[in-house]
């Protein structure tokens, strides 16, 4: 091998390493979430139901607020918007790019131990959309995360 050969070699080398080294990471400052899961999106009186969101904080800091806001569409008598919580995140040691899930639940029309009760209309069907947000302890907001229409049927 000649030094030409070995020169382009090194610089091809050192291109692929640092191209490769350098790639974003996935974690933010800025908490973010997701839905993993939602248990129904039609619920009859007595049903709970369950979001499951994922979540990344790059400094793992969000043992802080998950707020959780519900929206009627149909009934103008029940609560258009209701603040269900905030719900305080549980307290550990934060651990840097953090990820996992978050689980919340609610009892629609009924009281079931340990579950927030979400009421509907009393004459007919309504639909609502439930939005979160979470905040860490550095103050960051993540975005606002909408899921899809629930029927909570009378």
């Amino acid at each position: 091998m000649n030094i030409r050969s070995a020169k382009i070699l090194l610089i091809t080398g050192l291109t692929v390493f640092l191209f490769g080294g350098c790639g974003k990471s996935t974690y933010n400052t800025k908490p973010q979430i997701s839905f993993k899961n939602i248990s129904s999106t039609s619920l009859k009186t007595g049903d709970l139901l369950r979001f499951e969101i994922n979540f990344t904080d790059k400094e793992g800091d969000i043992q802080d607020t998950m707020w959780v806001q519900k929206i009627s569409k149909t009934c103008p008598n029940s609560p258009g918007v209701q603040f269900i919580s905030p719900y305080q995140v549980p307290d550990f040691t934060p651990t840097p790019n953090l990820a996992g899930i978050l689980e919340l639940g609610f009892a629609y029309n009924s009281n079931v131990q340990g579950y927030p009760v979400i009421g509907g209309c009393s004459n007919k069907n309504d639909t609502a959309t439930f939005k979160f947000w979470l905040r860490d302890k550095g103050k960051n907001i993540s975005d606002t995360l909408v899921s899809p229409p629930i029927i909570l049927q009378r």
